[in-house]
C-alpha cells in the first residue's frame, strides 16, 4: 500500500507541474498591448519579443497598412481578425506557432494526408528530388509549400559530417527554359555560385541542414529547405516575377557588380535589349551592345563594332557556338539576329575566359532560347520594313522542345517612294531562318541541334548586284558524368560567301565570289571539387577552307579573263585550363592558360622574297609546291588569363585582368566598316598571326540597396602584326597579297565610366568613356612607313564617348525611352595643297588621319503601348512608335573630295539626315 500511495502522490505533482506548465503557455500566447499608429511589421516584432509566435510577411505588402488597438489577454487570431478584417489580408498558423500573411488566398498549413510519400533509397544510387512547380497566383498555397517542404537529399546516415555536393538545374516555370545566370546560395556560411548557360548549378556545402536561395533575373526569388546527407540533385522551376508599377525589372545577382569575377563583360537579356529604341523599328542587338562603354562603331549604317581599340575583325561572334562572319543585313541597318529567338547577349571585353580564343579585342555570344517545354506559343511582329515570326513548344512535353524563328523585308515599296532617281531605281531585300531543337535524353544527356541561314541581295542604282550569305549549323551534347563533373562536346559548321555580279553591259559581264568554310570541333569540361574550385578545361580544332577569290566571264559576250586565287586551308587547334579559387571570402584569383598552335596546309604555291628587300613581285626569290594536307608554315605561343577579385566592403571591391590572345585570321577591308566584299585572310608563310596583350584595373561600387551599379575601369592593350595597307593597295584578287599590306603595331588605351539603375520606373544607363588608339607602320620587309613610323590615330579612334539609356514606365500599358549618344568624329586625311610636277596636277595630303570630321550626336525616342494583361486571351499584343535621330542632325558618316573644273571641292556624306519615325505591332500568344 505504501508502494501505491507514493504511486498516486507522484502522478497528482506531475499533473500540477503539466497543468501549470501548460496555463502558462496559454497565458504566454494571449496577446497584450497599446498599439498607436503602429506599422504591422512593428506589431509583428512586438508579438514575438512577448510570445512565441513567429510572423512571416512580405513588409512590402503590409507597408501601408497601420495598427491601432487596445488589447489585454487576446488570443492571437482573434487580435488578427480585428487588424486584418477589412482587409483583402489573410492569416493562417501552424502547430508549431508559425503565423502566415498572404494576401488574397489563405495559405494552408496542414499538408494532404499522403503528400510525402514513402522514400525508398536505393543503396549506390543518391536520392533525386522532382522539380516543384510554383509561381502564379494559383499555386501560391503550392510554392509555400515548396519553400517549407524538407528536401532530404542524398543517402541517409546516423551521423552525417564532412561535405556533400548539390546539383540540379535551374528551369523557367512556364516555358521549362534552362535559367542563365542564377545565384543559387546558402548564408551560413556564404557559399554559393551561379547557373551556366544550361541552366546547371553545383555547390559543394557542408552536410546538415541548410536554407538554399534562388534569385534569378526577372524572376521570383525563392528558397528550398534542404537535408543534405551525401551528393544529390535537386532541379528548381521559377515562375516569373509579376511586380507592382514600383518594381518593374528585377534583376538577380544585384551585387554581382561587386562580387563577380568577371571584368569587362556586359550581360543583357532580350528584354533590356527591346526596350532601346533604333532605326525602322526592329529590335537590334548590335545596336545596343554599341551603346556600351568601350564598344564604338565608325558611324552610322555600321555593324561592325570596335571594342577597345580593337578593328572589327578581332571580335569572335557565336551563335550557339557557331561562328558568325558577316552579322548584318541590308547595309548594316539591321543585324543579323531575330530578336524573338534569342534569350541573352554577353560581351566580354576584358578577363576573356580561357575557353575563347581565335580573336584579339572582344567574345560576342549570342545565346538562343530552347523553346517552350510546356507549351504551343507563338510571337512575332509586323514594322514599315520587316516583318517576323517565331513558333516553339514541346515535341515531348517537359523532354523535347523546338523553336522556329523567320524573319524578313520588304523595304523596296519604300525605295520606290523616294524621288531620288539613284534611290528609288535600288532594290533591297534579306531574311533569315533559325531553328534549334532541345532534346533531354536522360536525367544525365541532354542533346541541342542549332541551324541558322540567312541571305541579303541588294543593288544601289546600278546593275551591279551584291548578295551574301550565312549559314551555321552546330551540335551539342551535354553529359553529367557526376554531381561535381559535366562535360559538353560541340561540332558546329559556319559558312558565309558574296557573290558581286554586272550585266548590264554584255561585254564586261562578270561575277566575283568568295566565300568560307569553317569547322569545329570542341570539348568543354567543368569541375567543382570543392566550394572554392571551379575548374574548367577542354581542347578546340578549327579546320578553314577559303576560297579567296574567283573573278568569272557571265555570257558568251563576255570579254573578262576568268581568274582564281589560290584556295587556303589551315588547321587551328588550342587546349585550355583555368581554376577560379576562392582564397576567402573577400579575395578571388582566376589562373588561366591556353595554348593554341596553327598550320597552314596545302595544296599552295608559296612565294619567297628576298631578304631585306621590300616584298614586291619584283622582288620573288622563288616559289615551292605543297601537296594537299601538307603544313608549310606553322605558328603557336601560350595565352595567358589572369583574374583577381578584392572585396574592399560588402558594397564595393577592385578587381584586376591580364589576357594574351592569338588570332590566326584577318580580314582585308578597303573601307573603314564591315562590307560585303570584305576579304578573310589566313596567316601563311608570309603573313604572321596578331597578338595582343590587355591589362585592366577596375573599381566597382553599389548604392542604396544594390539598386544603382557603378563602375569604373581603366585598360592599357598593345598589339602586333595586325595589317595596315599601303597607300594605293589593291585588295580584291591580288594574288601577291602580302605585296600590298604591312605589318602594323597598335596601341590603345582608356577609362569606361557607368551607372547603372536596373529597377524603379526610371532605370537604364549612362556612361563615358575616354580613350585612344593608336597605329604605326614601320615595317621593313614591306619598306612602308607611314607618318615617319610615328603613332597615329587608327581610323576608329575616337576618344570621348558619351551614352545615356532610359526608360520610364508610367503603367503596366505604357513606358517610354529615350537615348542620347555624343561621340568625337573620326579621324580623317585631308587634301592641303595642289602643286604641279611639269604640267601635272597633283595632290599634297596630310598626315594619314591627322585630321577628324565633325563630332557625332543622335537623340532617340519610342513609346511602348501593351494591350490589357488579360491571362486567357487569344493573343497578348504592343505597339512601339519610335523616332530615329529625333533632332534630325546630319552626322557625317564621311567627308570626300571630288576634282571639279580644276577645283577640288569637300562634300559631307550623312547615312540618317532626318528623323525617321517607325511603328511596330507585336504579339505574342
Amino acid at each position: 500500500m505504501t508502494h501505491l500511495y507514493r504511486i498516486v502522490a507522484l502522478a497528482f505533482v506531475v499533473i500540477c507541474c503539466l497543468t501549470q506548465a501548460q496555463a502558462q503557455q496559454t497565458a504566454s500566447s494571449l496577446i497584450s498591448g497599446d498599439f498607436k499608429q503602429a506599422t504591422f511589421e512593428d506589431f509583428a516584432r512586438a508579438v514575438e519579443a512577448r510570445t512565441s509566435y513567429r510572423f512571416y510577411f512580405d513588409p512590402a505588402d503590409l507597408d501601408s497598412l497601420s495598427v491601432t488597438l487596445q488589447v489585454k489577454e487576446q488570443p492571437l487570431p482573434v487580435v488578427l481578425r480585428q487588424i486584418l478584417g477589412d482587409t483583402t489580408f489573410q492569416f493562417a498558423v501552424d502547430a508549431r506557432q508559425r503565423v502566415f500573411i498572404t494576401k488574397g488566398r489563405q495559405l494552408s498549413v496542414a499538408l494532404p494526408e499522403g503528400y510525402f510519400e514513402p522514400e525508398t533509397i536505393t543503396e549506390n544510387k543518391p536520392q533525386q528530388v522532382a522539380p516543384e512547380i510554383f509561381g502564379t497566383e494559383e499555386k501560391s498555397t503550392r510554392k509555400a509549400a515548396s519553400e517549407l517542404k524538407l528536401y532530404e537529399i542524398g543517402l541517409k546516415s546516423s551521423n552525417p559530417t564532412g561535405n556533400a555536393n548539390l546539383a540540379g538545374h535551374l528551369r523557367d516555370a512556364k516555358s521549362g527554359e534552362p535559367i542563365i545566370g542564377a545565384s543559387v546560395y546558402i548564408e551560413s556560411p556564404l557559399v554559393g555560385t551561379t547557373s551556366d548557360e544550361y541552366g546547371y548549378y553545383s555547390l559543394t556545402l557542408p552536410v546538415g541542414r541548410h536554407e538554399l536561395k534562388v534569385k534569378a533575373i526577372g524572376l521570383q526569388n525563392t528558397r528550398r529547405q534542404i537535408m543534405l546527407y551525401s551528393d544529390g540533385k535537386l532541379d528548381i522551376e521559377v515562375a516569373e516575377d509579376v511586380r507592382t508599377l514600383k518594381e518593374v525589372l528585377v534583376e538577380a545577382e544585384k551585387d554581382r557588380n561587386v562580387s563577380g569575377m568577371q571584368m569587362g563583360m556586359e550581360r543583357l537579356d532580350i528584354r533590356t535589349i527591346k526596350q532601346v529604341p533604333t532605326a525602322f523599328g526592329e529590335t537590334d542587338i548590335l545596336r545596343v551592345v554599341l551603346t556600351l562603354p568601350g564598344v564604338k562603331s565608325v558611324g552610322e549604317g555600321s555593324t561592325g563594332m570596335n571594342v577597345r581599340g580593337g578593328s572589327t575583325d578581332q571580335n569572335l561572334i557565336l551563335f550557339n557556338d557557331a561562328t558568325i562572319y558577316n552579322p548584318s543585313h541590308l547595309f548594316g541597318f539591321f543585324s543579323a539576329f531575330n530578336p524573338d529567338v534569342l534569350k541573352t547577349v554577353e560581351l566580354y571585353k576584358s578577363g576573356i575566359p580561357a575557353r575563347y580564343g581565335g580573336r584579339l579585342s572582344s567574345v560576342l555570344e549570342v545565346m538562343g532560347r530552347d523553346g517552350n517545354k510546356k507549351s504551343f506559343a507563338g510571337s512575332g511582329g509586323i514594322g514599315l520594313l520587316t516583318s517576323r515570326l517565331t513558333l516553339e513548344g514541346p515535341i515531348q512535353k517537359d523532354k523535347t522542345s523546338f523553336i522556329v524563328g523567320g524573319r524578313s523585308t520588304y523595304s523596296d515599296w519604300l525605295l520606290k517612294k523616294l524621288p531620288n532617281k539613284s534611290f528609288n531605281e535600288s532594290e533591297a531585300s534579306f531574311y533569315d531562318l533559325n531553328a534549334h531543337i532541345s532534346h533531354e535524353i536522360d536525367e544525365k544527356n541532354t542533346l541541342y541541334l542549332t541551324g541558322y541561314r540567312s541571305k541579303d541581295r541588294f543593288k544601289l542604282a546600278a546593275d551591279t548586284v551584291y548578295q551574301f550569305t550565312n549559314q551555321t549549323a552546330s551540335i551539342k551534347w551535354k553529359h553529367i558524368f557526376r554531381n561535381q563533373l559535366y562535360g559538353v562536346l560541340t561540332g558546329a559548321h559556319s559558312h558565309y560567301d558574296y557573290q558581286v555580279t554586272s550585266e548590264k553591259n554584255a561585254v564586261n559581264a562578270s561575277e566575283l565570289t568568295f566565300g568560307i568554310n569553317q569547322a569545329n570541333l570542341q570539348a568543354d569540361f567543368s569541375y567543382f571539387p570543392t566550394s572554392k574550385h571551379n575548374i574548367d578545361f577542354g581542347a578546340s580544332s578549327i579546320y578553314y577552307n577559303v576560297n579567296a577569290g574567283s573573278l568569272m566571264p557571265l555570257g558568251a559576250e563576255s570579254l573578262v579573263t576568268p581568274d582564281r586565287l589560290q584556295t587556303e586551308r589551315g588547321l587551328e587547334s588550342a587546349i585550355y585550363a583555368s581554376d577560379r579559387f576562392d582564397v576567402s571570402p573577400r579575395f578571388s584569383v582566376i589562373f588561366g592558360l591556353r595554348y593554341s598552335a596553327f598550320k597552314a596546309l596545302g595544296p599552295r604555291q608559296v612565294y619567297t622574297y628576298a631578304p631585306g628587300a621590300s616584298k614586291s613581285e619584283g622582288t620573288i626569290q622563288d616559289t615551292a609546291t605543297y601537296k594537299s594536307g601538307e603544313s608549310f608554315a606553322t605558328y603557336h605561343g601560350p595565352e595567358y588569363r589572369l583574374s583577381a577579385r578584392l572585396g574592399l566592403t560588402d558594397n564595393s571591391s577592385v578587381k584586376l585582368s591580364y589576357n594574351r590572345l592569338r588570332q590566326y585570321i584577318h580580314m582585308l577591308s578597303n573601307t573603314t566598316t564591315m562590307s560585303p566584299t570584305d576579304i578573310w585572310k589566313l596567316s601563311d608563310a608570309n603573313i604572321k598571326p596578331q597578338v595582343g596583350d590587355q591589362v585592366a584595373l577596375g573599381y566597382y561600387h553599389n548604392f542604396r540597396a544594390n539598386t544603382i551599379e557603378f563602375s569604373a575601369e581603366g585598360y592599357y592593350k598593345w598589339m602586333q602584326d595586325f595589317l595596315d595597307y599601303k597607300s594605293g593597295a589593291t585588295l580584291i584578287m591580288n594574288h601577291h597579297i602580302e605585296t600590298d599590306v604591312a605589318s602594323a603595331q597598335g596601341k590603345a588605351y582608356g577609362v569606361e565610366v557607368m551607372l547603372k539603375k536596373a529597377t524603379g520606373k526610371l532605370n537604364g544607363w549612362v556612361s563615358y568613356t575616354y580613350a585612344r588608339t593608336l597605329v604605326r607602320v614601320d615595317d621593313p620587309e614591306t619598306g612602308e612607313k607611314i607618318n615617319g613610323g610615328a603613332y597615329y590615330p587608327s581610323n576608329f579612334d575616337k576618344p570621348h564617348d558619351f551614352t545615356l539609356i532610359s526608360n520610364y514606365r508610367f503603367s503596366q500599358r505604357f513606358s517610354t525611352s529615350l537615348n542620347f549618344t555624343y561621340s568625337t568624329g573620326r579621324p580623317i586625311t585631308l587634301p592641303l595643297a595642289k602643286y604641279y610636277v611639269g604640267n601635272s596636277p597633283r595632290v599634297f595630303y596630310s598626315d594619314r588621319n591627322a585630321y577628324r570630321v565633325p563630332d557625332y550626336y543622335r537623340v532617340d525616342f519610342a513609346m511602348n503601348i501593351e494591350g490589357n494583361h488579360k491571362v486567357k486571351k487569344l493573343a497578348h499584343s504592343s505597339w512601339t512608335l519610335a523616332i530615329y535621330n529625333l533632332t534630325g542632325r546630319q552626322n557625317p558618316y564621311s567627308i570626300y573630295f571630288k576634282s571639279e573644273n580644276g577645283k577640288i571641292n569637300g562634300y559631307k556624306l550623312s547615312i540618317f539626315g532626318r528623323p525617321i519615325p517607325t511603328v511596330t505591332y507585336n504579339f505574342k500568344f
